[in-house]
């Protein structure tokens, strides 16, 4: 072709969601180096997990394709944190890790309106009018009107076996060697990260009997609702490190390539590698691992929480310190990997540079870390790309959205001095964001957007007349002088309970049941949760004028300081500060009102 409307570089998680995105609205290319890598899980197979579960669950009701990519290939589901509260709870669905990538590349290559270009981006080159070309190693330049930059762990990227290293965006793939020199070019500052990921054993290798097994739920979930045929055909299983672990990688620490100093990119604080939580927990001398299947037939399993850029012969030494892991046979090496990030400050709420107007970011090129959190990007900039090609209006998504409106306002507001990881913490008003009601709260704005079919839309629209009909019909039930939505918000009574007491409910999917359930049993912490965040949207705007933040001492150390040295002249500003937390916020708002009060009486 001699053009396209968006070009998406990359065909990683956020590659596969901006190029699924933007071609629902015009002609798309998808520019790779090699087409069987597309849809590759390079580390955990798996997706969801807290925090993250909640951005799967926004992607498909935004009418994105990860959660369809789980469910298709799971084999192993699992709800953690199921005896907490709704806010908290995660899907977890463990994936079969070659069948999902053979999925995506299903989905990608059957696209009419996407095609998929292989080659390596050498340049960015603006064309006057507003849009770009896309030079490749080769020489073609391929013409767009919007360009997303989906590059992963791949610009510059270099990865360490002990302290040797060699050019590799992930392992055995080669990196993208050209791509950041346009958007230095450009203006950007970019910045230098460091992720990394576990060794695979061989499966026949492992003492299965000497782990603690850990079933899949009984009653398989779904991101989609309606989970693979598969998902409950794996069990996953935990071990743990010993004091002979520990005491081999405190001793061979100067083979580290980040303790010897020769790696100089930021790592993950809240996913560190082996022996990083070796010398930070000092007081631990076990730490829990979880061995994970690749497949149901994989010949591997990985070892997650015990990623490691130690050479291979010590690596060899460390797993077989591990219990069942004696005999084990490592089939692919740990290792870590550097590359080149922007920094998200430069870039608007809908991830386009403001430097390079056209050109989109994606993914772990923002700093960010994990499948999720790349999938929630890509998502944003292929739909803003695309909408921007065709001159339709910009719709950016708030914080008070959801998981993926944080996500944005952290990376643009916040920034991030270390690969960003969504987590519930980050989330001011988890009861009302939660992953049961992601499809009620954002697809009518996927609908707006243009992602969602009206289908879609109304079919969720009458899930939701379905629930306030079957509450309104407890409500109306009397039992022993008490309502029935009375007897469910007990904490001893499940909606099975309340109807085995005779009160009838219509028919309703376990979906249903469950929004239902939620609804009654937390219908006063739901509404307290409304009545604050009202309060806070009014408490945006409260002037800062003239306020000595050091006098407050409600504010946390942190926040003193670094509210002094921003200045912010609002509430709003304030909030966007990096390291100014959810509670600092709120202290501030009560000195603000409390003083206004004061001023008052006198």
């Amino acid at each position: 072709m001699s053009g396209w409307n968006v070009i998406v570089i990359g065909g990683g998680h956020a590659g596969l969601e901006a190029a699924w995105a933007a071609a629902k609205f015009a002609r798309t290319a998808l520019l790779v180096g090699n087409p069987a890598t597309i849809g590759r899980m390079p580390c955990n197979p798996a997706v969801g997990g807290p925090g993250k579960s909640q951005l799967v669950f926004e992607v498909q009701a935004l009418g994105g394709l990860m959660g369809r990519l789980a469910d298709d290939t799971a084999i192993h589901t699992r709800v953690l944190n199921a005896s907490k509260g709704p806010a908290v709870q995660s899907l977890r669905v463990q994936n079969e890790r070659d069948a999902y990538a053979e999925r995506a590349q299903d989905v990608i290559l059957g696209h009419p309106e996407l095609d998929v270009v292989r080659g390596e981006a050498a340049d960015l080159e603006a064309d006057s009018r507003g849009g770009w070309f896309v030079v490749t190693t080769d020489g073609r330049r391929l013409h767009t009107r919007s360009v997303v930059v989906a590059a992963g762990t791949f610009m510059r990227g270099v990865t360490w076996y002990g302290r040797h290293s060699r050019p590799e965006g992930r392992q055995g793939e080669p990196p993208s060697r050209f791509l950041s020199e346009p958007l230095v070019r450009g203006g950007h500052v970019l910045k230098r990260y460091k992720t990394g990921t576990p060794p695979r054993v061989r499966a026949d290798s492992v003492r299965f009997a000497d782990l603690l097994e850990i079933p899949a739920d009984p009653q398989p979930r779904g991101f989609t609702g309606r989970p693979g045929p598969r998902a409950v055909e794996s069990p996953t299983w935990q071990t743990q490190t010993t004091p002979e672990t520990h005491r081999l990688i405190q001793e061979n620490l100067h083979e580290s390539p980040m303790y010897a100093g020769d790696i100089e990119g930021l790592g993950p604080r809240y996913c560190p590698s082996i022996e990083d939580k070796v010398v930070r927990f000092a007081h631990h001398d076990r730490h829990l691992l979880f061995v994970e299947p690749d497949g149901v037939q994989t010949s591997e399993v990985y070892l997650q929480g015990f990623s490691s850029s130690l050479p291979p012969a010590l690596q060899d030494q460390l797993v077989r310190t591990l219990p069942g892991f004696e005999a084990a046979v490592i089939q692919r090496y740990a290792y870590a990997v550097e590359y080149d990030v922007v920094d998200s400050t430069e870039l608007t709420l809908n991830l386009e540079s403001r430097l390079l107007p056209g050109v989109f970011t994606a993914g772990q090129i923002n700093g960010t870390s994990g499948y999720e959190e790349a999938a929630a990007q890509g998502l944003v900039a292929g739909t803003a790309a695309a909408r921007r090609s065709q001159g339709l209006e910009e719709i950016q998504i708030s914080r008070e959205t959801g998981y993926l409106g944080v996500l944005l306002d952290d990376l643009v507001f916040k920034g991030s001095d270390e690969p960003y990881r969504m987590m519930t913490s980050r989330v001011e008003h988890r009861l009302l964001v939660r992953q049961d009601n992601a499809d009620e709260r954002l697809t009518g704005l996927g609908f707006e957007l243009g992602l969602v079919d009206e289908v879609t839309r109304q079919a969720v629209a009458e899930k939701y007349r379905r629930v306030g009909e079957g509450i309104r019909s407890l409500q109306m039930q009397r039992l022993q002088g008490q309502p029935g939505d009375a007897w469910l918000r007990r904490p001893e009574f499940a909606l099975e309970d309340v109807e085995a007491l005779g009160l009838f409910l219509p028919e309703l999917s376990p979906g249903e049941r469950e929004a239902l359930t939620i609804r009654v049993k937390y219908e006063g912490y739901i509404e307290r949760a409304q009545r604050q965040l009202a309060s806070e949207d009014k408490a945006r705007e409260l002037s800062l004028f003239g306020v000595d933040f050091a006098e407050i001492t409600a504010l946390s150390n942190e926040a003193r300081e670094k509210l002094a040295r921003a200045k912010p002249a609002t509430v709003a500003q304030a909030a966007r500060v990096p390291g100014v937390r959810h509670a600092d916020i709120s202290a501030l708002v009560v000195h603000l009102r409390r003083n206004a009060a004061v001023s008052r009486e006198t």
